[in-house]
């Protein structure tokens, strides 16, 4: 079978709802069905914000034109088919899988409006992250995001000169979060690329009294036992805690994050949907079953790689909308593929 033909049947299986006993069925498509009330999609922006869920949030990449530049006009037609065909309305834009860090802050201040003004009236939540490696430009896009009403922001920590410890780290994040104290603030955890290690457990230790506006953590980490220990902390759910590794969502959902923010929920996101409700009923049995196809999906695209470029091809192919390649030094899935034959 070849890989297009195995993406195709891959695809029409995770489309598809399923009952109990592991049988396809159709089912209605309007977002709110989806999600039982402690995962529904966050409250408008004047509700009280430690209140608000965020549900399922793709990270949406960055379309480009073949010259490498940001394709703005293909936001619009992303938008409806994130709502329409994903039944998604969160994004977290400019983060891993959106190339953030390969674009220029121009580029990325374009994004963050394209996607506010599409998704006006559509999108209930659009995160955006502002991290850089320096603290000026991640100054700028937060009063940037702000601005423009972004419904959060998110910080990755620096990655090239790194924070040693909690004390570097919350320093850092605060001179950011302070340039936009109505936003909620989001700290971005993602050691496997950043190299800092520091447990979010520990960070979150007096976080409030130093930002503010500090509203959760997308946790991009396997470590499930820092995640515990901070949900466990989280007594008074004051913290959202958004999941950020797509293929171990059930069992951080099963110690308690309250959301999810990931690449495959760009043509995943209606069957997460589907699993985030089978886990609340709660039917553990058809969770699992919806992840063992999510895990199927994953396992069939790391074995093309599973960087950006691929997972950008395989956007264009599900969605139909022309991601096109990714930004340099990242070469496009066709071009990587020659290289190794």
């Amino acid at each position: 079978m070849t890989p297009r033909k195995k993406l195709e049947g891959l695809v029409a299986a995770t489309i598809t709802p399923m009952t109990p006993d592991g049988q396809q069925k159709t089912e209605p498509r309007s977002g709110g069905e989806f999600f039982p009330q402690r995962l529904r999609p966050p409250c408008p922006p004047n509700a009280e914000r430690g209140k608000r869920e965020l549900g399922v949030a793709p990270n949406p990449f960055s379309p480009a034109q073949f010259s490498r530049q940001i394709n703005l006009p293909v936001i619009r037609q992303y938008v409806d088919y994130l709502v329409n065909e994903q039944n998604v309305k969160n994004v977290f834009v400019n983060g891993t899988t959106g190339e953030g860090l390969s674009l220029s802050i121009q580029e990325r201040k374009q994004l963050a409006e394209e996607w506010m003004c599409q998704g006006k009236d559509k999108l209930d939540h659009v995160i955006i992250h502002v991290g850089a490696l320096n603290l000026p430009e991640c100054q700028e896009l937060a009063r940037h995001a702000a601005v423009i009403g972004a419904g959060g922001i998110a910080v990755i920590a620096p990655f090239f000169f790194k924070p040693t410890n909690k004390d570097e780290l919350v320093a850092f994040l605060q001179k950011i979060a302070s340039e936009a104290p109505e936003v909620p603030f989001y700290y971005y955890h993602i050691p496997p690329l950043t190299g800092v290690k520091i447990r979010v457990e520990e960070l979150l230790d007096g976080i409030k009294a130093q930002i503010p506006n500090f509203q959760g953590v997308k946790f991009s980490d396997t470590d499930l036992l820092d995640l515990a220990q901070c949900i466990n902390k989280n007594e008074t759910g004051e913290f959202e805690f958004l999941y950020g590794v797509d293929e171990q969502l059930l069992g951080a959902l099963a110690v308690g994050a309250n959301g999810a923010v990931g690449s495959t929920y760009n043509y995943l996101g209606r069957q997460t949907n589907l699993m985030l409700q089978a886990f609340a009923k709660p039917d553990l049995a058809l969770a699992q079953k919806y992840q063992f196809l999510t895990g199927e999906f994953l396992n069939f695209v790391i074995k093309l790689g599973f960087g950006v470029a691929q997972t950008k091809a395989v956007m264009t192919f599900v969605s139909g909308i022309p991601m096109g390649p990714p930004r340099l030094p990242l070469v496009d899935a066709s071009r990587q593929k020659q290289s190794h034959d």
